[in-house]
């Protein structure tokens, strides 16, 4: 039986709740919205709202935002990614009717005064100027501008300099509420609180409600043939990404996939790739492979970053250790051993209560559920080393990736 409760208001708001016998609690506001629900205008508004819901309300000036939990040792946080904002807090239990009351105001009743919105545009660039100068960062969002091109998906969250430089209160009020809207948020909470109590504080502090009209209109990205394209950064060393498209989140072998992207290159140092390229042969600092899921697409790779003279080793290497799991069935005590590996990481992460209530959101959000651990233990354990290998010829095949190189 699921320990999570949930409840939504009449307004559309969803509630879900997950009991932690701890003296701090965690709450927040998904919003189901992120940088791919922008036009063209509008590039990195999404992420620019972000910002500015902490610049000043009906009610509130961005100092008494600031304020109103620091005052009492708590956090308010935010982020924005291709599909989500997300405003959340963490704090004392005493402290919950004011954290709930103060994400309802400013997800709610934001002003985006126009003198604000002049300071934060300089803070932006700042903050873009700052990603541009990291190039193991920059990799990721030119890598999904080739998988995606010219579909919203390839906006990078950041934005771009010259659209944002145009952004004023008109603009942003206008994004705001067509997307900060009841029936496109979920509301979560982890903590010990008495659920009867947070349903009572956010029907009275949420009493926004739902726009009828709005319609999100993603499209799923068209397939882009597989390309390899070399950028001149004049960089130390060769940056570089090998990957394909993959699954979206509801594909039926999403999770059969996340496990091979953990045996491939997730953190732990015994990680195929790692023991490949680093601790036999030497040649890389770091090697890792990722594997991001969205509603309707998904993408995967490899990154690595070496000297230039050693990158053409380095990405034989890498393509052996594909093709070695599309030809070979991994025998079953090894694929236990892995699996065992991947669910003591996922214990870990869970201790980890800010990040479960986040997690504890987005489920909420995109399934209308939240699987537990042992759930999660349940549908990993059932994973065959047949489809393992079945997975990986289907998107680690040679001739669907798609290489970017920083030199």
């Amino acid at each position: 039986m699921s320990s999570y409760k949930t409840h939504t208001l009449s307004n559309g708001l969803r509630l879900v709740h997950l009991p932690n016998n701890s003296s701090v609690s965690y709450c927040g506001v998904i919003i189901n919205v992120g940088s791919r629900d922008e036009n063209d205008c509008d590039y990195g508004m999404a992420h620019f709202i972000e910002h500015m819901l902490f610049k000043g309300t009906k009610k509130r000036n961005s100092r008494q935002i600031i304020n109103r939990l620091e005052d009492v040792g708590g956090e308010l946080n935010a982020y924005t990614s291709k599909e989500e904002t997300v405003v959340y807090s963490g704090y004392l239990n005493e402290y919950s009717e004011r954290a709930i009351e103060l994400i309802a105001d400013i997800v709610q009743n934001s002003l985006f005064p126009q003198y604000e919105i002049e300071k934060e545009i300089e803070i932006i660039q700042d903050e873009i100027q700052s990603y541009n100068d990291s190039p193991s960062e920059l990799i990721f969002d030119d890598f999904e501008e080739m998988l995606f091109f010219s579909n919203p998906m390839a906006h990078n969250v950041l934005g771009k300099g010259e659209t944002i430089t145009g952004f004023d209160t008109a603009r942003a009020i206008k994004f705001y509420n067509t997307h900060y809207t009841p029936d496109e948020m979920v509301f979560f909470s982890l903590g010990s609180v008495d659920f009867d109590k947070i349903i009572r504080w956010c029907q009275k502090y949420f009493i926004s409600t739902s726009n009828e009209n709005n319609v999100q209109l993603r499209q799923i990205p068209d397939i882009q043939p597989a390309e390899t394209v070399v950028l001149k950064k004049n960089t130390h060393q060769v940056h570089c990404m090998i990957g394909s498209r993959a699954y979206d989140i509801y594909h039926p072998d999403r999770l059969v996939l996340y496990l091979l992207n953990n045996i491939l290159g997730g953190p732990g140092m015994n990680s195929l790739l790692n023991l490949s390229l680093r601790e036999k042969h030497g040649l890389v600092y770091n090697v890792e492979a990722e594997y991001q899921a969205f509603t309707d697409t998904g993408w995967w790779a490899v990154y690595f970053g070496c000297d230039p003279e050693n990158a053409a080793k380095c990405e034989k290497l890498i393509r052996n250790e594909l093709a070695g799991l599309c030809n070979n069935t991994i025998t079953v005590q090894k694929l236990k051993r892995y699996k065992l590996q991947l669910m003591g990481q996922m214990a870990i992460s869970s201790e980890n209560k800010e990040n479960l209530a986040l997690s504890l959101g987005k489920s909420y959000l995109r399934f209308g559920r939240f699987d537990e651990l042992e759930e999660v233990r349940t549908k990993i354990n059932a994973i065959t080393p047949e489809q393992l290998q079945r997975v990986a010829c289907e998107i680690f095949n040679p001739d669907k990736l798609t290489i970017l190189k920083y030199n």
